[in-house]
């Protein structure tokens, strides 16, 4: 699929603050291009750092949390921590367990299991814990959609405090206005509550925790350097959960990254290791495409009380055979999505389901907690708001991944009374519905859907056009100052037009690089690598006299020997 190539907005007038922060005026423009133009904007993108985070009393609900657990730890009363079993609930769950066992709590831990109890808190663990005794249950990246099951829990007489990030659930009024539907909690902590002060409004699950965690240190007289412990893992969960890297999550992002290349945690260490990462300069891809896969496929393929047993470990012999036993679980999902990915595709592509603008594919036999990055697959490909469903226990289980211009939620919203549950995100969702409503669900979502022609054509954005004599080391070296890159804050792209390819050639072991050597129309040459589709690239390229990229610099290190490979993202 080609896709669109947009230039980013031209921002002027960067040569006064280049030289105020001593870089050059093309590396100014990316920065304001993500900060803001102003210099305070541009300052802070810069500057930014943990001490300069927003107050956690200012976030609703905190002060009355801590307060409250802080009463039930001098009452000896059981506490018991619910969270998720994706990357943002066992790393939220980990911080929760290990703030609350510092200032001398009695708490436990229990993550739902993906197959037998779905995603969040339910009766059956609200049962669970009257039967252990437990007083108080803390709910960490879930809880704010659950208000049925709070309400049994307080009939039974337990305390419920919501930790959560997801959206708000409403109910959209005949007038067009929403009212928001809470849940009967003792206390909420939620940034996107409407009344909530907080300035910052999109932080994960983790981060959420991390925040209270904050609170309880502060009133418990505990170090603050405890308290700053615990950001690597709030950071792992922000780059995992695929959050905004803007504002207080790419400094959160920045910090704990440092943080985990030297982390006193036997088990990201072992984790790191097993994966050749130990000692390196570590970044949000490594995050997002190495270590938190395999913290996920904990919970998709087995439980996710593995990952968190690996996070809570405390001998170095615990900590390397979990982390192997994760790491073997991450390679058995990749073969399982291939496979999976595929299917989905001769199943649109042998029937009508490739007219739809919103795709919802039905994989009965699918591994329920392969739909969601079956369905991201089937996105990138389609560029389609995606659907994937499958058999569970209890009728049908599902995800979602959409593109910009479909907002998920508020779509699934629309259609509430075909699913037994549902929740997310503008991007991406998770849904439960009885069998005879899959094709109700396709066909309503469809004839809802008001995406154009042009919203359904992927654009890719560039940054500017820089000629390869400027793909230097200057300019590579300045890109570092944007790093860590993620959703929000992207790795930029530039473009280079008029280029000769002087050889091109595939190689690697699996046979899945395109390297070739192209020329600038003033004679400089530089190596490039692309990825992807690489066979259709080198037909596409072959025999044409010019090419333009967009692409992206980088150094390229081999045996002793330093050189600038332009990675290009794609070819015209």
């Amino acid at each position: 699929m080609k896709e669109r190539w947009v230039e980013a907005p031209r921002i002027t007038g960067n040569e006064e603050l280049a030289r105020k922060f001593g870089v050059s005026p093309m590396a100014m423009r990316l920065i304001r291009s993500r900060a803001g133009e102003s210099e305070a904007e541009v300052r802070e993108y810069l500057q930014g750092s943990i001490d300069k985070l927003a107050d956690p009393y200012l976030m609703k609900g905190v002060r009355e949390a801590a307060g409250l657990l802080r009463e039930k730890i001098r009452a000896g009363a059981r506490i018991r921590i619910i969270g998720d079993y994706d990357i943002d609930g066992v790393n939220a769950a980990h911080i929760l367990i290990t703030a609350l066992g510092r200032v001398g709590g009695k708490a436990d831990t229990v993550i739902p299991d993906r197959m037998k109890d779905g995603y969040g808190i339910n009766e059956h663990l609200i049962e669970d814990a009257r039967e252990a005794g437990v007083d108080t249950i803390v709910t960490c990246d879930n809880g704010i959609a659950a208000a049925k099951e709070i309400v049994y829990a307080k009939e039974l007489g337990m305390t419920v405090i919501v930790t959560d990030h997801h959206d708000i659930p409403y109910r959209e009024e005949e007038d067009g206005s929403r009212t928001a539907l809470l849940p009967p909690a003792d206390v909420i902590v939620n940034p996107k509550q409407a009344d909530c002060p907080y300035p910052f409004k999109k932080l994960c699950g983790a981060a959420v925790a991390w925040r209270l965690a904050e609170a309880l240190y502060r009133e418990a007289g505990v170090p603050r350097e405890e308290f700053l412990d615990l950001a690597e893992f709030a950071a792992v969960a922000t780059v995992g959960d695929i959050m905004d890297l803007t504002g207080e999550n790419r400094i959160l992002v920045k910090y704990g990254l440092k943080r985990l290349e030297q982390t006193k945690n036997p088990g990201y260490r072992a984790l790191l290791a097993v994966n050749g990462l130990e000692g390196k300069k570590l970044t949000a891809y490594h995050i997002g495409f190495v270590i938190g896969p395999c913290i996920n496929a904990s919970g998709r393929l087995d439980t996710a009380k593995r990952a968190l047993r690996l996070l809570g470990a405390e001998s170095k012999a615990e900590a390397e055979e979990l982390a192997g036993d994760l790491k073997a679980l991450n390679d058995s999902r990749k073969d399982l999505t291939v496979k999976g990915t595929q299917k989905a595709i001769e199943l649109i592509e042998g029937t009508d389901l490739k007219q739809d603008r919103v795709l919802v594919v039905y994989l009965p036999d699918c591994h329920e907690s392969l739909a969601g990055i079956i369905a991201g697959r089937i996105r990138e490909k389609y560029f389609k708001p995606t659907f994937v469903l499958t058999d569970a226990e209890d009728g049908v289980k599902g995800s979602g991944r959409s593109i910009p211009g479909y907002h998920m939620f508020d779509e699934m919203t629309k259609v509430r009374d075909l699913f037994t549950k549902f929740g997310g995100h503008p991007m991406a969702a998770g849904l439960s519905l009885p069998p005879e409503n899959v094709e109700p669900l396709r066909r309503a979502l469809n004839e809802n859907c008001r995406l154009t022609e042009e919203e359904l054509t992927p654009g890719l954005s560039y940054d500017a056009v820089l000629p390869l004599c400027y793909a230097g080391e200057q300019i590579i070296r300045e890109l570092t100052l944007l790093e860590p890159f993620g959703k929000a804050n992207e790795k930029p792209l530039f473009a280079a037009a008029r280029l000769r390819v002087r050889s091109a050639r595939i190689i690697g072991k699996n046979q899945n690089v395109l390297k070739a050597v192209l020329e600038g129309p003033d004679g400089t040459r530089l190596e490039a690598v692309s990825f992807g589709d690489v066979k259709e690239d080198l037909a596409y390229i072959e025999g044409r006299d010019e090419v333009c990229i967009l692409y992206y610099p980088e150094i390229n290190e081999y045996m002793g020997r330093r050189s600038v490979q332009l990675v290009v993202e794609s070819w015209r």
